[in-house]
């Protein structure tokens, strides 16, 4: 841990603002996903503890605010910041899950491809040739539109819009990788070729990959968003971010502008700090950009 400390890596990280805005944004959506209920006072899908009289409330700096609401509340009494806590752990819990998937089957497949060539290549790649030629997001319209709505179903169709990236990324670079020495000599001391993918290849295909995964937590975070603000994503009894704003972007030109407005400002938070680090660990996992 203290060769960390004094690694390439941390004082780079050190020196960079971008790196810090980053992590820190995400640090705080990590400490709100996981202490969120301990943070307010509202269960805010707890019916039994909402009240319509409370509805519609402005945030508490604007005139008929209510300091028990500092974001306001929406058409049902609840409480936006603590809608906003609770939705952006689905979010999160649906961006990580989304990318731990995609990634372990874009690897494999990318792996296959890369490795073993051939027919296995060409299939696996015409297929992610075909894919990238259509919208991610209309991929997973089409996904959805034919499995229903549900955390599980969103996961799945991010998983099938997700792994083309990987897969592409590994095959390129497993093809590299085989033509060295160090592989050759391993096929000749008569490692399997599961050894040889496992403890020589995968290793040093892993590093382009955790760019890849940073930023695509959050690219997940707004195609869930997009899904749930179109009516097929989330249910309402599991409400994440995209569902929240499409919920206010109902009674938006009223005038009760904070029920839409808060839980965009979350995603984009979140999203633009995902975004910072990404780029930050782009910059120094990319050896040609040093």
């Amino acid at each position: 841990m203290t060769g960390f400390f004094h690694s390439e890596f941390f004082h780079n990280y050190k020196r960079s603002t971008s790196a810090i805005i980053g992590s820190a944004l995400m640090a705080f959506f990590a400490f709100a996903v996981l202490a969120g209920p301990f943070l307010v006072a509202q269960d805010p899908y707890d019916i039994a503890a909402l009240n319509l009289m409370d509805s519609y409330k402005p945030p508490m700096w604007l005139e008929g605010g209510d300091p028990r609401f500092p974001l306001g509340t929406d058409g049902q009494g609840r409480d936006v910041w603590a809608s906003i806590l609770y939705g952006a752990r689905i979010s999160v819990f649906i961006g990580l899950v989304a990318m731990i998937a995609s990634c372990t089957l874009g690897t494999l497949l990318g792996l296959i491809a890369g490795f073993y060539g051939g027919i296995a290549d060409a299939i696996i790649m015409r297929i992610a040739d075909i894919q990238l030629s259509f919208p991610s997001i209309l991929i997973a319209l089409f996904l959805m539109s034919a499995v229903g709505t549900g955390i599980d179903k969103v996961l799945i169709a991010l998983t099938a819009v997700g792994w083309v990236v990987y897969a592409r990324t590994v095959r390129g670079s497993t093809l590299s990788e085989i033509e060295k020495e160090y592989v050759q000599a391993a096929k000749v001391a008569g490692l399997s070729n599961r050894k040889i993918i496992r403890k020589h290849v995968l290793p040093n295909v892993l590093t382009p990959l955790i760019v890849i995964a940073t930023i695509q937590v959050g690219t997940f975070v707004l195609i869930e968003a997009s899904l749930s603000f179109l009516g097929v994503g989330v249910p309402i009894t599991q409400p994440s971010l995209g569902l929240l704003i499409k919920n206010g972007f109902d009674v938006l030109f009223s005038g009760l502008w904070w029920t839409s407005v808060f839980p965009g400002v979350a995603i984009m938070t979140l999203v633009f700090g995902i975004n910072l680090f990404g780029d930050f660990l782009r910059d120094e996992l990319n050896p040609r950009l040093k």
